[in-house]
């Protein structure tokens, strides 16, 4: 999923020009290196589009690059260099875009229940030429027997018990399933310790993940399936 929870309050004056100019920083260009221009790409056509259709909240445009496009791409450096990734609740794309985009070695399939959001999704594939990717349309456990994915990612989309009912069946044993998660998850483990146990999981791990300086780090969990 792609929206966050509304915050209280309006933001500062200016705030879409600091985006757009953190966005454009010499930082930014170099941690996304051969990708930078397509996930530049995306970035505007997300500013233009996604608060018209339903993809990110009005007080998210001016903040994409912070909260969403190095947010996602936070997690690429936790998730395997080859094989195949699936994005659980794909939404606008986040993280499965960027994550294609930054790991173009890497199948990724884009799972998302919505018609609106996977007409965006295929229509993001076709203009950024991602061959590496597939759109699939769908609930997550509509696919349970359908592929094992070496990773499975997500981004606020369920607390971990029940994203792992719905992530954990997509994952090959060996595999794991990398999450992008808020600052409280380690209080969502203890509920979701007998479901992971099912799929003979080993303990939750909580990670950091940083982009570049005076950006908000984010918080990810990393589960390996027995």
């Amino acid at each position: 999923m792609t929206q966050e929870p509304a915050q209280e309050g309006h933001e500062a004056p200016g705030t879409g020009a600091r985006d757009a100019e953190l966005g454009a920083s010499a930082a930014v260009r170099a941690y996304l290196g051969a990708a930078y221009d397509k996930v530049a790409g995306f970035a505007d056509l997300l500013r233009e589009q996604g608060e018209l259709r339903g993809l990110i909240g009005p007080r998210e445009v001016d903040r994409l690059w912070e909260r969403h496009i190095l947010n996602s791409a936070a997690v690429v450096p936790f998730l395997p260099q080859q094989g195949l990734v699936a994005d659980v609740g794909s939404g606008a794309g986040l993280p499965g875009v960027v994550v294609a985009m930054m790991l173009p070695s890497v199948e990724v399939y884009l799972v998302e229940p919505m018609e609106r959001r996977t007409t965006w999704l295929q229509e993001v594939v076709d203009r950024f030429e991602l061959a590496n990717v597939q759109v699939k349309r769908g609930r997550a456990e509509e696919y349970h027997d359908a592929f094992e994915a070496d990773a499975v990612t997500s981004r606020a989309v369920a607390n971990l018990a029940k994203l792992a009912r719905m992530s954990m069946p997509l994952v090959r044993r060996g595999g794991e399933m990398v999450v992008l998660k808020g600052r409280n998850v380690a209080q969502e483990v203890p509920a979701a310790r007998k479901v992971l146990r099912g799929f003979k999981a080993g303990e939750p791990e909580i990670l950091e993940g940083t982009t570049v300086e005076r950006v908000e780090s984010t918080t990810i969990l990393r589960v390996r399936r027995g």
